[in-house]
């Protein structure tokens, strides 16, 4: 009897705890999807209610609109927890471009969002900055302006970090950006954010550590992992989510 009623506990005990994980991933993919779908309808009213005809404004909708169908995209693909994270993490990264659109407009950019977990540790560009590089001039401010009408909101390319700021060209994106490719790209970003521009925005260290190739980038030390997948790596937004450039993503 004592046998029996032991076992009877220890399997009511094993039903009990399967049927409270499940409700649990249950919960965690409603909260998830819940989640994405309120930044997602978010970053659609914002692209409804703005309007601009100035380069840099109406190349941060242009940014905000891809990131918006990209995160539609996923939303309806999504079936984990960790895929409804992307798509969050796509609609986040749309919002960013809406602030940039108003901060292009000259109007409150709004309130402050949810750091993008590929932006962590790149930090943002406190000054001017003009290089040529193999023939082409290239541009980056902490402001939009007629020479400058690309926002970037902070991310990686091949590794290295590439600051939030206003860019004359999306040279970070290899199949297109200036026709450079990836080692032009490398180039630019070595000129671009070498530490003879003396940026009062990043410290020492940050900038030998950009000299050396290094991670570090007077920003969030925290590189994350955005819910469990390498934002900085094998965990971006390519393969079959979106793929191309998400600007914050790892190139």
């Amino acid at each position: 009897m004592w046998l029996l009623l032991l076992v009877a506990i220890i399997v009511g005990a094993v039903l009990w705890w399967r049927g409270e994980s499940a409700r649990r991933r249950v919960r965690e993919l409603a909260d998830a999807r819940a989640d994405a779908q309120r930044w997602y309808e978010r970053l659609g009213g914002q692209l409804m209610n703005l309007h601009g005809e100035e380069p840099a404004v109406r190349q941060a909708l242009s940014d905000a609109g891809e990131r918006y169908n990209a995160a539609g995209s996923q939303l309806e693909q999504a079936g984990s927890a960790r895929q409804y994270e992307l798509a969050r993490e796509t609609a986040l990264e749309g919002l960013t471009y809406i602030r940039a659109a108003r901060v292009a407009m000259g109007i409150d950019p709004g309130p402050e969002l949810p750091q993008l977990a590929a932006a962590r540790g790149t930090g943002q560009l406190t000054k001017e900055r003009q290089v040529d590089v193999q023939g082409q001039t290239f541009r980056a401010g902490p402001q939009p302006g007629a020479a400058t009408p690309y926002y970037y909101p902070g991310g990686r390319f091949q590794g290295r970090p590439v600051p939030a700021g206003w860019y004359s060209t999306p040279w970070w994106k290899t199949a297109l950006g200036a026709g450079v490719g990836v080692v032009g790209g490398l180039l630019i970003a070595d000129a671009l954010f070498s530490p003879t521009f003396g940026d009062p925005g990043y410290g020492a260290g940050d900038q030998e550590d950009l000299a050396a190739g290094g991670e570090d980038f007077g920003g969030d030390q925290d590189l994350g992992d955005a819910g469990g997948g390498d934002w900085g790596g094998g965990g971006d937004l390519g393969g079959g989510w979106g793929g191309g450039d998400f600007g914050g993503g790892d190139f």
